[in-house]
């Protein structure tokens, strides 16, 4: 659950706030305001490492179009079985 604390109470914080935020991967991001106001958020650095290769795979025009592409074969059934794929792959 995202929290939200002022600037002022995550300065005295910090330290804390950071272990907390290392130690448990349930901890979700905290919301800084300033003057009532959003201005900052605090994240687990394996959530913003794994929010920046999301948006860099959706920033990426063609591989976004392969993975379209992809789904709706998928949906369409024309999938290859994975025991003829480890097959063709020598597995």
């Amino acid at each position: 659950m995202a929290r939200t604390l002022s600037i002022t109470q995550v300065r005295s914080q910090l330290l804390g706030l950071a272990d907390e935020l290392t130690r448990s991967s349930a901890a979700g991001p905290v919301t800084v305001t300033k003057h009532g106001k959003p201005v900052l958020a605090l994240l687990p650095w394996e959530f913003y490492e794994s929010l920046m290769e999301t948006l860099d795979i959706l920033g990426d025009e063609a591989l976004m179009h392969s993975l379209r592409q992809s789904l709706k074969e998928a949906r369409a059934g024309r999938t290859i079985p994975w025991e003829k794929v480890k097959q063709g792959l020598g597995l």
